[in-house]
């Protein structure tokens, strides 16, 4: 498996729930904030979040949003911003 930045590549896909809570994260939002912009339970961003580290292999908050914006998962003010297929969509 490729190494980027010190993190493996995903292990398993992500699911579009697990990329809609990367971008949250990726806003500084807390896992309760994010449950409250989804009006789901804390507790389940939490396992999303710890899925999350697991698939992508980081160990916390900001090396989860440093691979993902290494995969082109979420852009900051331009950078790595790129046209990506839609959730289920192959390039």
């Amino acid at each position: 498996m490729p190494d980027l930045g010190g993190l493996p590549a995903v292990r398993t896909s992500l699911s579009e729930r697990e990329l809609e809570i990367i971008e949250l994260v990726a806003t500084g939002l807390t896992n309760q904030e994010v449950a409250e912009k989804l009006v789901i339970s804390k507790r389940t961003v939490d396992n999303h979040v710890s899925n999350i580290f697991t698939k992508t292999g980081a160990k916390n908050r900001v090396a989860l949003l440093n691979w993902a914006m290494d995969n082109g998962k979420i852009c900051r003010d331009g950078f790595n911003c790129c046209t990506l297929p839609a959730p289920g969509q192959h390039p």
